[in-house]
């Protein structure tokens, strides 16, 4: 069963001010400490960690209000991104969590815990020496005179018996109050603690990073299941298919021949199209040769003649460079599935930070983000590295796709 609303408020009052006593006390003995030893360099930890007291003053905080609101007390603290306490440290001097807890800390131990511990101590010792008169009149007074609360003469029994009347009037304010003051001490400690909301416009900016992050991932893996076919998958294919040619030629003519021979070009086949499936995850051209070889083989494996003038001996980051090859790809694909053109040409660069890319053709026109084309998905990929693609096909052509995307090189960024 849960306590009543006097006695909870009582004891949130009694435990904060309690806490903040014991704060005031191991802040000045840290203090002290630190300071004496600051001498020695052995003090600075000390005094730095007091910057810290507040975290746990809070943490203790978030426990006692559920005395007096229902409302859980958010916490308003960042995991620290990796173990050990130098990463914990680090978010929590850098968060401003930790300063709204030592701000309320400071008020705690300076202002706040003596009015909660006279608060308690009035609101017990008065209406209980008020109600107790009649009781002290007849045994500690021995019928002729006591003096309550060491202030107020009792002669009779008349004023004591008023006295213990007041005592109830007493009592029943004294409960008011300290419910009251408790309310309005929680209210306080919430105003102080309750990390605001989260504006939109950090909202967008933090669900931007975490597109990057996801992007930056898929990256990693889309490379590591690159290297895993290159250095596993193929090299077991091209061992078997010279293990198949060796086969095949050291056979007799027949059928044992012939079906050696087939399972050779089978192998073959295969090779070439975990070749195409590699490059098509990532291609390892652009790892190793960068943007503009990369796009110059597009070009030159395109159905289409293509031109191109790109000329970016700059290199950028797995996810600027991924971003701007795939675009390439996919536009070179619709040119020569959808575009009827007989001519494509691909240009750009990269200066005043921001990399440029367009790819034209001489087609019908009419291309739209909506027409199932694959640009949807370029588009919200260029987003993600904040880029910003824009495509120009008026019917009967020509269209023109570009995509810009500010960035810097790996030498700027190193």
């Amino acid at each position: 069963m849960r306590a009543s609303p006097p006695l909870r408020a009582t004891t949130y009052l009694l435990a904060n001010g309690v806490t903040g006593l014991l704060t005031l006390l191991t802040t000045l003995l840290l203090f002290a400490v630190g300071g004496v030893l600051a001498v020695l360099v052995a003090g600075i930890p000390l005094l730095a960690a007091l910057t810290l007291i507040g975290v746990p003053v809070a943490g203790l905080e978030r426990r006692f209000q559920r005395l007096v609101d229902d409302r859980p007390l958010r916490d308003g603290h960042r995991i620290p991104p990796r173990p050990g306490l130098t990463s914990w440290l680090r978010t929590r001097w850098t968060e401003p969590a930790t300063w709204r807890a030592l701000g309320f800390a400071t008020l705690l131990m300076t202002v706040l815990w003596p009015i909660d511990l006279l608060a308690v101590l009035l609101g017990v010792t008065v209406p209980v020496a008020l109600l107790s008169t009649p009781w002290q009149f007849a045994v500690l007074g021995d019928g002729q005179q006591v003096n309550v609360l060491k202030t107020y003469p009792v002669t009779s029994w008349s004023q004591a018996v008023l006295t213990c009347l007041v005592g109830v009037v007493t009592l029943v304010a004294c409960v008011f109050g300290v419910v009251l003051l408790a309310r309005a001490r929680g209210l306080l400690a919430r105003a102080i603690l309750t990390p605001p909301e989260f504006p939109v416009n950090e909202r967008v900016v933090e669900l931007a990073r975490s597109r990057v992050r996801l992007v930056d991932a898929f990256e990693a893996e889309r490379s590591r299941i690159e290297r895993d076919l290159h250095d596993g998958a193929q090299q077991r294919l091209i061992a078997l298919s010279m293990m198949l040619g060796l086969a095949r030629r050291d056979a007799p003519a027949g059928p044992l021949a012939d079906q050696l021979s087939r399972a050779h070009d089978e192998a073959g086949q295969v090779l070439v199209e975990l070749r195409d499936l590699i490059r098509g995850i990532h291609p390892p051209l652009l790892t190793d040769f960068g943007l503009e070889a990369a796009v110059l083989d597009l070009a030159t494996r395109s159905a289409v003649r293509v031109d191109v003038r790109f000329a970016v001996s700059e290199r950028f980051s797995r996810t600027v460079e991924s971003t701007a090859y795939f675009v390439v790809a996919e536009a070179l694909a619709n040119l020569a599935k959808h575009s009827g053109a007989d001519r494509g040409e691909v240009t750009g660069g990269y200066a005043g930070g921001t990399l440029t890319v367009a790819v034209s053709d001489n087609g019908r026109g009419g291309a739209g983000l909506d027409g199932g084309t694959g640009l949807i998905g370029l588009a919200d990929r260029v987003s993600v590295v904040g880029g910003r693609l824009s495509l120009s096909s008026p019917a009967g052509g020509p269209t023109r796709l570009i995509v810009e995307i500010p960035c810097q090189t790996l030498q700027a960024s190193a």
